[in-house]
């Protein structure tokens, strides 16, 4: 007869094909379950935070809705940093976790639904009679809602015999934001106005008009309006006509093409939170530019926004277009969009080899690696000062290609178990990690799970500068005590290497050489590699200065 486990495993399998986890006392039966009794796809991972990492990461690739999985108390527990980065991110998981008995709690309980509560995720616990139905809303609250969620099964509850699984309906995604009343009517006519009157037009786009499918239709948009165009790091790649984008805005924006962004009249902004970092500290538009947003935040997300309009990306751009060619808008522009040198304005500095300590120069070696990386490749960004390096000088084919989890809670060490998530979601892809000597050490225990999961179509790069080289350029500058900022010089290459991969050690850019003699290699035979870049702390990240500016 199945169980209360049983009904979870299957319910949930009925809508995600893949759940990593670490096993426990808490999740044994449920584990028990998925792997005998469905066709989900079970990949253990060595740290929880990394379960919840690795079903994110597969969502942020495009694989849809997966599930992480860990026992009660300190497996719960250890999930808190990659919960809290899904919750802010609003990225949709399933979080399956024991919990203390019906009975009430023991010695070693805590209350799991007040700390999952205080990160933001909602908490669903089964019962011996809804155990399937539960599942159901937990999986229907993540995907309406775009938020995680957290399913419990008591711990005396999880191996009751619990009847026939009953069938699963359909979950039914959330229908789009569309602007209604007057008000949203009066908004619409003001930026169709806007854009039909803009002399230099200007369109930003983020990983909200992604997830809408707003792609499309953002391009002919620009394309009517003459527009130039932009992209959060989160949403590089969006626009379908390149040929007069400025690559992504902010920080890791080429200079040259900050610059043009101020001399935009009109800006509307299509699904990009504008945090600090994108907006350049307030530093991105001119005093004089009219910002208007569009996103599905219930307010503007920056005080700098004149006009803010909730609705859906896709369908106000779409909206957009449709009222400027009733406008009898033809697409002739001003004329300030030909004038301008895209390829000039997206020229990236190329310094020598080494900097002035007589280590790689980061900038040096990104150039480097930009045609040598594999074609076919989804980027997995960790967290720290390096996060640079990858914005500036990887093209990106489109937003799903570049995944930076960990940002949204300004997080390190995410890197190594996002990498079997992103695998999973793009099995023809190879997977490219970009990460700290700081965050690959926090994240060490799941190099394993890279290494294993990835095999051949796994690639990390280790910016190993042996410091956290944010905290060394943010308040090493400011005169504090740098020892702590420190890391003796690890060697990541024999760390792979004791897993199982390849590591090579990258003094000098002839060393990229092996990068070059791996990618003729067969993937399906071909270790795991790794890079480990000895690259100079002494060289500072554009965006980096920014935050130096504001913490004076």
């Amino acid at each position: 007869m199945p169980t209360v486990s049983a009904h979870v495993a299957a319910t949930l399998a009925s809508h995600l094909k893949h759940v990593y986890g670490v096993m426990g006392n808490g999740n044994a039966y449920f584990l028990d379950a998925l792997v005998r009794s469905t066709d989900a796809s079970y990949v253990p991972v060595r740290h929880e935070a990394g379960a919840v990492f690795a079903a994110d990461a597969h969502f942020r690739a495009g694989g849809g809705l997966a599930a992480a999985t860990t026992t009660y108390g300190a497996g719960f527990t250890n999930t808190m940093t990659a919960l809290a980065e899904a919750v802010q991110a609003h990225v949709p998981l399933v979080l399956v976790v024991g919990d203390e008995p019906t009975s009430g709690p023991r010695p070693w309980d805590v209350d799991q639904i007040a700390m999952a509560s205080a990160v933001g995720a909602r908490t669903y616990t089964v019962g011996l009679t809804d155990a399937a139905a539960t599942t159901s809303i937990a999986v229907e609250h993540a995907l309406r809602f775009n938020v995680p969620t957290v399913l419990a099964i008591p711990y005396d509850v999880a191996r009751l015999e619990a009847g026939p699984v009953p069938a699963t309906a359909p979950t039914r995604p959330a229908p789009p934001v569309v602007p209604a009343g007057e008000f949203a009517e009066a908004t619409l006519a003001s930026v169709a106005e806007a854009l039909a009157g803009a002399e230099r037009p200007f369109l930003l786009a983020g990983r909200g008009a992604w997830l809408s499918g707003a792609g499309e239709a953002l391009g002919e948009l620009a394309a009517l309006t003459h527009a130039v165009t932009a992209t959060s790091a989160l949403g590089r790649g969006l626009f379908p006509q390149g040929e007069f984008d400025l690559g992504v805005a902010g920080g890791f924006g080429a200079p040259a093409a900050m610059d043009l962004v101020r001399e935009a009249d009109v800006a509307v902004v299509f699904g990009a939170g504008l945090n600090q970092f994108t907006m350049r500290f307030g530093a991105l538009f001119a005093p004089g530019t009219r910002v208007i947003q569009v996103d599905t935040e219930p307010t503007a997300t920056h005080a700098h926004v004149g006009t803010y309009l909730r609705g859906d990306a896709a369908w106000v751009a779409s909206e957009l277009v449709a009222r400027l060619k009733a406008k009898g808008l033809d697409g002739a522009g001003t004329g300030w969009r030909e004038a301008q040198d895209f390829a000039a304005l997206r020229e990236r500095e190329v310094p020598a080899e080494f900097a002035e300590d007589g280590r790689l120069d980061p900038r040096a070696a990104a150039a480097a690696l930009a045609p040598l990386l594999p074609r076919e490749r989804v980027v997995v960004s960790d967290g720290g000062h390096f996060l640079g390096w990858a914005n500036m000088y990887w093209p990106v084919a489109r937003p799903d290609r570049m995944l930076m989890v960990g940002t949204a809670y300004q997080t390190i060490g995410t890197g190594f178990p996002s990498m079997p998530g992103a695998a999973d979601a793009r099995p023809e892809s190879t997977v490219v990690l970009t990460s700290g000597d700081g965050g690959g050490l926090m994240a060490l225990a799941d190099l394993e799970t890279a290494v294993r999961h990835c095999g051949g179509r796994g690639l990390a790069v280790i910016w190993n500068d042996a410091a956290y080289g944010a905290e060394v350029n943010l308040y090493g500058v400011l005169g504090l005590e740098r020892s702590p900022m420190l890391i003796e010089q690890v060697d990541f290459a024999a760390l792979t290497e004791s897993f199982g991969g390849r590591g090579v050690v990258i003094n000098r850019l002839e060393d990229l050489s092996a990068l070059a003699a791996w990618r003729e290699e067969d993937p399906a035979t071909r270790p795991f590699l790794t890079l480990d870049l000895r690259i100079s702390g002494a060289v500072i990240a554009p965006h980096q200065y920014e935050v130096i500016e504001q913490n004076r």
